[in-house]
């Protein structure tokens, strides 16, 4: 069994911070954001095992973030991310439907 070691990226974290406001401030449901970002943030610790079986995103628009990026979705979101060595890097939590080239 692998055992990555995760490090968020200062890029995701604001990412997290922004979707967290947009759920909380805009549509006033601070409690979903709150579930939300809980369920992204298992979603990445499930990395630690499992990193490595998901496939490397040959899309263009995926390259911007670094070299041979990987995802993992969680609801309607992408979670982009390099595996080097035995370290995840999470790059970025974007949109699933803003990657074009699926």
């Amino acid at each position: 069994m692998n055992n990555f070691k995760v490090v968020i990226s200062e890029a995701a974290q604001s990412d997290l911070d922004n979707l967290s406001n947009v759920i909380s401030i805009n549509y006033k449901a601070p409690a979903t954001a709150l579930k939300y970002l809980n369920g992204l943030f298992q979603e990445m610790r499930k990395l630690t095992n499992s990193a490595h079986v998901y496939p490397i995103q040959t899309i263009k628009t995926l390259q911007q973030y670094g070299p041979y990026p990987r995802r993992v979705n969680y609801k309607k979101m992408a979670i982009i991310y390099n595996l080097v060595g035995d370290v995840v890097y999470i790059r970025s939590i974007i949109p699933s439907n803003i990657i074009s080239g699926l």
